[in-house]
């Protein structure tokens, strides 16, 4: 199957991810098919895409027309069923193993096309245990987006020990010349490039934070200010999503066992009191509500 050939995308999970993931997918011309766990869930998926289709108009990005054929492009369901005819399928859910493993363990008995691709946009879980999930571990790779997805250009492919060569080549095809990515490879290791650098330097400001050292103002404007960063490292972790950022540093330790990915104290007690940062109105800073806890992506 060549790029050329990918005309119809699944994405499951209408998060912030998932629906960034089929927004970029729609611009690019491709039959997208977004699914979420409920009905209402999709429908606020959907929305959440035309809200940001609008925004890309406001500022210039998007003319209208072009915005609104996009969203016409996009079908939003709650039946994993109807992603049979699939050519390729994104897996954008929540970080959770259990959950992202149901998914494709579900997908490997749906999807019709055995040349059909099954990716999987975790930013910390091994994309190995996925794809051993599947009867179809050659057609399964890491196709790991970063947020907001359709500003960001870059996209991290990631194979595994099974996935095959021509798999990697179409992936990494599709999302250069389909999607007009950037695409950087890494192997199937815990954090991936990206985060294995980031994740320890948004832990080290939450530990300078959680010690008294300095306030979460302060450690941002030093950042922004003292290291040109556009974004302070705990706004950046509040944009990610600290239950996102928990996730990755716990796989992090898991793999590596070294002190400096073990999530700090006050991460895990903020993610039990569903202080997630942005979508959540809370975290480390004060936001307008977005979303309410426990939304996909």
């Amino acid at each position: 199957m060549s790029p050329a050939d990918i005309r119809r995308v699944g994405v499951v999970g209408g998060g912030r991810m998932g629906a960034g993931i089929a927004e970029v997918c729609a611009r690019a011309e491709l039959d997208t098919l977004l699914c979420e766990a409920t009905r209402p869930a999709a429908a606020k998926a959907r929305e959440r895409i035309a809200v940001s289709l609008e925004r890309a108009v406001q500022r210039g990005k998007l003319d209208r027309t072009s915005a609104e054929a996009a969203l016409d492009r996009i079908t939003v369901t709650a039946d994993l069923a109807d992603l049979a005819d699939r050519q390729l399928v994104v897996e954008a859910v929540t970080e959770d193993p259990d959950a992202k493993t149901g998914v494709f363990a579900a997908l490997d008995k749906i999807v019709d096309d055995p040349a059909a691709i099954l990716a999987t946009n975790t930013s910390s879980l091994p994309v190995m245990r996925l794809g051993m999930a599947t009867g179809r571990a050659d057609r399964v790779i890491g196709l790991h987006f970063f947020n907001p997805v359709p500003v960001l250009p870059l996209v991290e492919v990631v194979t595994t020990l099974h996935t095959s060569p021509e798999v990697t080549a179409d992936v990494t095809d599709f999302a250069t010349r389909t999607l007009g990515k950037t695409v950087i490879h890494s192997r199937d290791r815990a954090g991936f490039v990206v985060n294995a650098l980031l994740v320890p330097y948004l832990l080290s400001a939450i530990r300078m934070t959680e010690s008294g050292f300095a306030t979460a103002t302060d450690v941002d404007r030093g950042m922004e200010l003292g290291c040109a960063h556009p974004m302070g490292p705990l706004k950046l972790a509040d944009l990610i999503g600290l239950d996102t950022v928990a996730s990755i540093a716990e796989s992090l330790y898991d793999e590596f066992k070294e002190p400096l990915y073990a999530p700090p104290p006050v991460l895990l007690r903020m993610v039990e009191a569903g202080l997630l940062g942005r979508k959540t109105g809370r975290g480390f800073h004060t936001y307008r509500r977005e979303e309410r806890p426990g939304s996909s992506g």
